[in-house]
């Protein structure tokens, strides 16, 4: 049995530890923010925050997630600094089929965690694992460039 928190609650899973952790969150947890797009580790749809770092949960073992602590779009929409981040992606437009969202959202909320700041080359390239279909990226850069500006105090 491996345990660890989601989203701060304890769960555990009776999957083999090399089970990918993304079919164990979505398919076991039904932690349906976590998506697969790409299976490859290149698209970022499967993103979340293991104990505070960005990881593309189709090319993570089971096993890797063992006392760590996981965060998921779900579960970081509740926070102050989710809630920052989802304002910003819908002022400026930065949502569109909504996909990719969750990813880069995280993806948004890893960077801001190490550079409340960011330059626009900066955020183009925390960004650059987190494939977008449909907005051509500018609109997203700008909602991070907004909740950095906005979000004064939270990063």
């Amino acid at each position: 049995m491996i345990s660890f928190t989601l989203n701060g609650k304890t769960v555990s899973s009776g999957q083999p530890p090399l089970a990918r952790l993304i079919d164990v969150l979505r398919g076991e947890l039904g932690e349906t923010s976590v998506k697969e797009g790409c299976g490859e580790g290149e698209c970022g749809a499967c993103s979340v925050l293991l104990d505070g770092k960005l990881v593309n949960t189709c090319i993570i073992p089971l096993a890797r997630a063992e006392g760590a602590n996981i965060v998921t779009m779900t579960g970081f929409a509740e926070t102050a600094r989710g809630k920052a981040l989802i304002a910003a992606f819908e002022s400026e437009g930065g949502v569109q089929c909504g996909f990719c969202i969750p990813g880069m959202v995280l993806a948004s909320e890893a960077l801001l965690d190490d550079n409340p700041h960011p330059t626009e080359p900066e955020i183009r390239e925390a960004l650059s694992g987190n494939l977008c279909r449909c907005t051509g990226y500018d609109l997203i850069i700008q909602a991070v460039i907004a909740a950095s500006e906005r979000g004064s105090g939270l990063w």
